[in-house]
């Protein structure tokens, strides 16, 4: 009854769940064919659709905060990192004797930077139920400190969008230093298992995909219910007229605060599934431009849409991987073609078109 009363008059958002839970569905078995079968998907190409997956976690993320309550973060990536950091740490201390140095409580790169001890806040990362905690709490915390001072303050527009770049360049020049113990310039990588399981077989591979799906499924349905819930209909409120909303006596500020940080969260959970799929994480991760090409996966799919987010983010980056393989000198210009076309031509994003398609039915 939850699902049918939050999807109700969602039609692009049926679509796109029944579409996904065929992907889930066909893509194990497509991998499980025979190599010599036509039909056969190499772990390969699993791994590229899972990571694909992550992305449109990520972008749903940000159409929650930009679409529906009118803040265009340009420092999403922040999240996603941290959450991709915290797992990547759990994945580092399953290593143990098997690094190159043989150490079993320090990472290699501590070893060879010749640290004597693990720092205080890598201890409990050996526990995967701590990692995941700290999945949710590290850009949570983040999102929900920088949140209580800028939106108190009533930093709006373009300046908030300013704050939020600033804010992930910083963690980028922070997490390049060896001193922070997040393994500098290379980051961390080299990973094993994730809860036992060899990250290098292809049923692991085939159980991230799934997990990714999962995890995009859910993070679509709860962003759909928080839209729908009274608390969306205030964000809407919000994005169009913030000063009337405040005059009437609500708390904008609370409302701020509460959506983004839970899409702070959803963005770290898609770094924390991105992880053990792409084997590492470092500091380019934060860079300002991965923002960036987020919010431009959103306006491509279109805006307050969130299944609009999910074509965007899955047909660029599958853009992206066909270019910079046949033409790699050729892809930013293309993308930044395609984003002037779709803004010049198609304003409301491809799911625009859906949505024309059923108002002119109507």
């Amino acid at each position: 009854m939850f699902l049918l009363r939050t999807l109700k008059g969602d039609h692009g958002g049926k679509v796109f769940l029944l579409t996904l839970l065929a992907v889930m569905i066909a893509v194990p078995v497509l991998n499980g064919l025979p190599a010599d079968n036509p039909l056969y998907l190499s772990t390969y190409t699993v791994t590229l659709l899972g990571k694909y997956l992550t992305y449109a976690l990520l972008a749903v993320a940000v159409d929650l905060v930009w679409g529906y309550l009118g803040i265009l973060s340009l420092g999403h990536s922040a999240f996603f990192a941290l959450g991709g950091y915290a797992m990547g740490m759990y994945l580092m201390r399953q290593i143990g004797e098997r690094g190159v140095y043989g150490n079993p409580l320090l990472p290699d790169f501590m070893v060879f930077l010749n640290w004597q001890e693990l720092p205080w806040f890598w201890h409990g990362f050996d526990q995967f139920w701590f990692a995941a905690l700290m999945v949710f709490l590290a850009p949570g915390i983040l999102a929900f400190v920088f949140g209580w001072l800028a939106f108190r303050s009533r930093v709006t527009g373009v300046y908030l969008s300013i704050i939020t770049q600033a804010l992930t360049y910083a963690l980028m020049l922070a997490f390049f230093r060896n001193e922070m113990g997040f393994g500098g310039n290379n980051g961390l990588t080299d990973f094993k298992d994730i809860l036992g399981f060899s990250l290098q077989s292809d049923s692991t591979r085939i159980g991230l995909f799934l997990a990714s799906g999962i995890a995009l499924a859910l993070g679509y349905i709860s962003c759909r219910a928080l839209v729908k819930s009274r608390l969306g209909r205030v964000a809407v409120a919000i994005r169009d007229t913030e000063d009337r909303t405040r005059f009437i006596g609500y708390k904008v500020e609370h409302v701020k605060l509460a959506i983004f940080t839970f899409s702070a969260m959803l963005a770290g959970v898609a770094g924390a599934l991105y992880v053990p799929q792409v084997g590492i994480i470092n500091p380019g991760e934060f860079q300002p431009l991965n923002s960036i090409e987020v919010v431009i996966w959103v306006a491509i799919g279109g805006r307050a849409t969130l299944y609009g987010a999910v074509l965007g983010a899955i047909g660029v980056n599958y853009a992206k991987t066909w270019f910079t393989a046949a033409f790699p000198e050729v892809w930013l210009f293309a993308l930044g073609g395609l984003f002037v076309l779709v803004t010049l031509l198609l304003p409301r994003g491809i799911a625009g078109l859906w949505r024309r398609r059923q108002e002119s039915a109507a």
